[in-house]
């Protein structure tokens, strides 16, 4: 990455507050799994990029070019697969009481998109729930400043239940999270949130090393997915998975390019994770674009890409637990 570009959230915590959103997460430590509202006080233009085979999703043609071109209230990233998308109306609820949404001359209606992991398989088969969605949602209009949301990053929200490196099931798989990064080149900014739950290994594209995924049975190293699939090719493979995200800039794109953002931050997960994209995740990005920062789409997405590979990275390095807690839930 060059040297123009400065890092203003990382693993250690934050250096420099990026503004236009506040975000807000809720944890349920003895389910493991959680929410996380990403609320948007100004509204934004948002795009979908959908390259999982499994997506649980709620809202996604909001972000079609073709549809309506209003702004979103809010994201919502969630732990629960498909019945976690119940958080979304807890949201939807608070901030109507807020007098937030879309006017449509009769009531406000706040307009949420939100995606969902499949966590049922790490602690309880409890799922997030309206009460959670609105708790979330609380949070984030309470946030104003990222320095009040503790913990920022790791086990926390839509990442509380999130593993990888899931072929070979619960047991030799391995930990991860919810990770941010936030870059900025001059006027520019882009954040990455994300939600790390692959079925396939984490590699770091500084160095190429596989730094979280698929364990060995006596969990002492990592191995390698590819290898087991190609071994496993004719064997049925569960749907456990899905790795959600988000980038938010300042820069002013309409729907079409933020569609096209969204789809050039998807480089991150090829980057990061292998595989990806397969029909056993549900893997999905946002782009939300809320600011009037007249900007290249090509500097743009590739700054996106470079801000969600961080955070990919910055998931694991803040979701480390002992081998005996995580053992004691799946």
């Amino acid at each position: 990455m060059g040297s123009s570009v400065m890092t203003l959230i990382d693993a250690a915590g934050i250096r420099v507050e990026p503004g236009g959103f506040q975000i807000g997460h809720v944890t349920d430590n003895e389910a493991k799994t959680g929410v996380t509202v990403i609320y948007f006080p100004d509204g934004a233009r948002c795009g979908c990029d959908i390259s999982g085979g499994g997506p649980a999703s709620r809202e996604t043609p909001l972000a079609s070019p073709l549809t309506a071109d209003n702004l979103i209230n809010a994201l919502v990233l969630s732990g629960g697969s498909a019945y976690g998308l119940a958080a979304s109306n807890g949201v939807m609820k608070y901030l109507e009481e807020q007098g937030i949404g879309f006017d449509t001359g009769f009531s406000k209606v706040p307009l949420v998109m939100q995606s969902c992991i499949f966590d049922l398989g790490y602690g309880s088969t409890c799922r997030p729930d309206e009460g959670m969605g609105r708790e979330a949602a609380c949070e984030a209009l309470k946030n104003k400043s990222l320095k009040m949301v503790t913990p920022l990053m790791g086990n926390v929200g839509a990442g509380t239940g999130a593993t990888v490196g899931k072929i070979c099931g619960m047991k030799r798989a391995s930990k991860c999270g919810l990770g941010i990064s936030s870059l900025k080149l001059g006027e520019l900014e882009v954040t990455a949130i994300v939600a790390v739950n692959a079925l396939g290994d984490i590699i770091d594209p500084e160095c190429g090393i596989e730094i979280a995924g698929l364990r060995s049975e006596d969990r002492s190293e990592i191995m390698n997915s590819v290898e087991k699939i190609y071994e496993m090719a004719s064997t049925p493979k569960a749907a456990l998975n899905t790795t959600i995200g988000a980038v938010i800039t300042n820069a002013d794109f309409n729907k079409g390019e933020a569609n096209k953002l969204a789809s050039m931050t998807r480089t991150a997960y090829a980057r990061c994770i292998y595989p990806v994209g397969t029909m056993m995740d549900g893997d999905s990005i946002y782009a939300a674009c809320l600011g009037n920062i007249k900007a290249d789409l090509n500097t743009v997405g590739t700054l996106a890409s470079e801000a969600m590979a961080k955070a990919i990275i910055n998931a694991v390095k803040t979701s480390k637990i002992s081998e005996d807690e995580y053992l004691k839930n799946v």
